[in-house]
Parts: C-alpha cells; structure tokens; sequence
C-alpha cells in the first residue's frame, strides 16, 4: 500500500502534472508566479480548495448524482463545490491574512475558475477512483501545481535581474521559460 502510494505521488507531481503536461491552469500559473511568496500562496489556496474538492466532488457524485441518475449534472454540481470551498478560502485569508489576500488578488476567486481543480475532479469521476483514490489525487496534484507555480516564480525572479533582449522581457521570456521547464517535466514521463 506504502508504494502504490508512493507511486502514485510521483506520477501525479511528476509524471502527470496538471500545468507541463496536462496544460491545465495555467492563468494562475502564468499570472500569479511573479514572486515566490505569492506563488507559493497561490499554490496553498489551490492545494487546500482541490484536495477538499476532490472530496466533496466524490461524495456529490457518488451520494446524490449516480442514485438519482443525473450524471449529466457533474459539472455544474462540481462548479458548485469548488465555488463554495474558494469563498471559504477567500473569507479565511481576508479576515487572517490580509497581505496574501490582497497578493493574490484577482487571481484568487479565479480559482472557481481553474481548469485544473474541475479537471481533478472530472477525471477522478472519469477514472472510477474511490474516496480516498480521489482525495489522494486531489492532493497529489494540487503539489504537483504547487511544485510548478513555485519553480516558474523562481525562474521568473532570476529572469528579472538577468540580460534578455528588450523585446523577450516580460511575458515571451515567461512563456519560453514555461516551455523549457514543460520538456524538462517529459523526462519523467516513463517513470511511472
């Protein structure tokens, strides 16, 4: 049980990475990692909302939607949860952390909005994963967009005191660098 564990946090942070090989969530990913500290916040707030979503979604579908055979319904239902949880979220960090919230501004209601939480949930539907399966790769994954937005704030922070051509500064030298570390996160892909 140990290793399957194991395994299955490697293949969901490294070999299935919902930003470099899935392609999923990247406005924050792209919007938000200018500064490691606001990244790594951002990638909290969206480990927080899609383990808790992974488990509400589970519970959403296998409790009320496949009994009363509205399947059909999953996304909106999934909308539902993953909004609920980001208000949470948002009301926790106003009210205990006002510097973070005002950090991450914009980009922290957009979580309701990540593609990359409703794929979490969509896909452990899609892959008939059970509660703890599902909880597990809402985790799982959620440290793999942790992992990506903090080493895309970290290169985005080196890049600013380095020489680039005036016309690659900013956002091209962003997607160039986005694009390196995507190739780099391939070499994982046989591992798992």
């Amino acid at each position: 049980m140990t290793m399957n564990v194991l395994l299955f946090l490697v293949s969901c942070v490294l070999t299935n990475n919902y930003i470099f090989s899935k392609f999923l969530g990247c406005c924050p990913f792209l919007g938000v990692s200018s500064k490691v500290s606001t990244a790594a916040s951002m990638g909290l707030a969206v480990t927080f909302v899609m383990t808790i979503a992974s488990l509400f979604a589970y519970m959403v579908n296998a409790w009320v939607l496949v009994p009363l055979h509205l399947e059909f319904m999953q996304t909106i239902a999934f909308i539902l949860v993953i909004a609920s949880l980001v208000q949470f979220v948002e009301m926790f960090l106003k009210k205990s952390m006002p510097a973070i919230y005002s950090a991450l501004g914009i980009y922290l209601p957009l979580i309701t909005t990540n593609c990359a939480v409703l794929g979490v949930a969509t896909l452990n539907v899609n892959n008939a994963y059970g509660m703890l399966q599902s909880v597990l790769n809402g985790t799982f994954s959620a440290l793999g967009f942790l992992l990506a937005i903090v080493l895309m704030a970290g290169v985005r922070e080196r890049l600013e005191t380095s020489k680039i051509p005036e016309c690659m500064k900013g956002f091209p030298i962003s997607l160039i660098s986005a694009g390196l570390m995507a190739i780099a996160f391939l070499g994982f892909s046989g591992m798992v």
